[in-house]
């Protein structure tokens, strides 16, 4: 059974920064990549970045060079480093793990993961 947990969302300024974490359990970095969404009130769950096995990323081109995506040495947390955020950027953030399929990964499909966490809420303020 793969589980996760995510943590570190808050509020902050525009132009500050956060980092969300998401603790992995059950089978680490189940399936080809392990990634992040967002849901903001009224509007559908997107993608923001995702990582590969072999360490290749994609980004949202909304978040690119804003919001790096890593992991740890053991691969069992990812993390989202949030940077110069934005108002826009408000929204619940969901690790997400397990995908159906590559295509899944690089197209960020959410209804091709099957392993979702709780989500943490992200609020920036103007």
């Amino acid at each position: 059974q793969v589980q996760l947990v995510e943590s570190g969302g808050g509020s902050v300024q525009a132009g500050g920064s956060l980092r969300l974490s998401c603790a992995t359990s059950g089978y680490t970095y189940r399936g080809y990549c392990i990634g992040w969404f967002r849901q903001a009130p009224g509007k559908e769950r997107e993608g923001v970045a995702v990582i590969a096995r072999d360490g290749r990323t994609n980004y949202r081109e909304s978040v690119k060079g804003r919001f790096p995506i890593s992991q740890d040495n053991g691969k069992d947390t990812l993390y989202l480093q949030m940077n110069t955020l934005k108002p826009e950027d408000s929204a619940v953030y969901y690790c997400a793990a397990d995908p159906a399929s590559r295509v899944g990964c690089w197209g960020f499909r959410a209804a091709d993961f099957r392993v979702w966490g709780q989500g943490t809420q992200v609020t920036v303020s103007s």
